[in-house]
């Protein structure tokens, strides 16, 4: 299994959906389970860290009334 850290935002996110699939089957013993599923935790957290980063990237600074800048989600029309 690769290491969580280097997987991809759709590789991870297709590990995690593979994962939920295997949970769902409800075929694997109790150890199995709670294995999967501390995997999927992680997974999810990795994909929503990888969108947190994603978002920061597309960012803009607007002008504040403090004559200084803000960060604001990105505006093409800008």
């Amino acid at each position: 299994m690769e290491s969580i850290e280097n997987l991809s935002f759709e590789a991870a996110m297709a590990e995690l959906e593979s994962v939920v699939e295997k949970l769902e089957d409800g075929t694997l013993d109790l150890q199995q389970t709670v294995l999967l599923y501390q995997r999927g935790r992680a997974l999810a957290a990795h994909c929503q860290s990888l969108l947190d980063t994603t978002e920061l990237r597309i960012q803009q600074l607007v002008p504040d009334d403090a004559g200084g800048h803000t960060p604001a989600p990105f505006d093409a029309g800008v």
